[in-house]
């Protein structure tokens, strides 16, 4: 799936240097970290985001980030975390002053739908142990270049579990790919977003990670340099109206403030 969408990429890329007023023409294009695609989905589907709806290009951040610094044309980049927009701006990738905080969100260790498993963080590693049996694996983001796995290696750190639970871990390319494993059953345990397991049915949450055991989760949204236009910014602000926000509310994420440093004071957890 990477590797098709690097090559959409390119060839986006390359329709756009031939024929620039087709591009102009076209629908904007969204990179959009992949956790964010069922709430992006029905924005573009329900019309939130303009007409015709923008195109949108999910992945994990890191690899999108990559992808803008090498010329991909994109117009607005929504990132799950400060590191890689900050990446992204060190490129000169992206137009700074539209740089704004846009959503928050929570970090969930989650099962099978039907397992009766019970965990939580007061016994320490142990129990997570044994709710894997001898050969289950705890499915994770990758820990070293994706924030959902970057996050969760923060807080297995802090709660003193990561140096007994990283030897029994699947890592994955990204934050859904990690959801899908526990959602097939091929692992019976996994770690990421509230907003994943919004969206999945077939997943229960066990336990909420403590926030202060890891960084602020914090997406980051910008536009990309040289898209800096009317419809990029139309988009920008659409992606923080009133529809908007309902919408990222609904699928389990918190809405920031208009300042980006704040919390709105609905979030998730308050909605339950």
């Amino acid at each position: 799936m990477r590797r098709f969408r690097t090559l959409v990429s390119g060839v986006l890329a390359a329709v756009a240097l031939s024929h620039p007023g087709l591009a102009l023409a076209a629908s904007p294009t969204v990179f959009a970290a992949a956790s964010l695609q069922p709430a992006l989905d029905q924005l573009a589907h329900d019309g939130v985001l303009g007409k015709p709806a923008p195109r949108m290009v999910y992945a994990a951040s890191p690899a999108l980030a990559r992808q803008i610094e090498n010329g991909a044309p994109a117009d607005i980049f929504i990132s799950a975390d400060e590191r890689w927009m900050d990446d992204a701006a060190q490129h000169g990738a992206i137009v700074a002053s539209s740089r704004r905080d846009l959503l928050g969100n929570a970090l969930v260790l989650v099962a099978p739908a039907a397992s009766a498993t019970r965990l939580d963080f007061t016994h320490g590693a142990a129990p997570w142990l044994a709710a894997l049996g001898p050969n289950g694996r705890l499915a994770i983001a990758l820990p070293d270049s994706v924030p959902a796995g970057i996050y969760a290696k923060q807080s297995l750190t802090s709660l003193h579990f990561w140096q007994a639970l990283q030897p029994r871990m699947a890592m994955t390319r990204d934050v859904r790919a990690a959801l899908n494993l526990v959602v097939l059953g091929q692992c019976p345990l996994g770690i990421v977003y509230r907003s994943d397991a919004v969206s999945e049915p077939r997943v229960r949450v066990l336990a909420t990670f403590p926030l202060t055991s890891h960084k602020p989760i914090v997406y980051p949204v910008a536009i990309v340099a040289g898209h800096d236009n009317a419809a990029s910014r139309a988009l920008l602000a659409a992606l923080q109206s009133r529809r908007a926000r309902a919408v990222f509310q609904y699928w389990g994420f918190d809405v920031l403030s208009a300042s980006g440093q704040e919390k709105g004071k609905q979030s998730a957890n308050e909605r339950k």
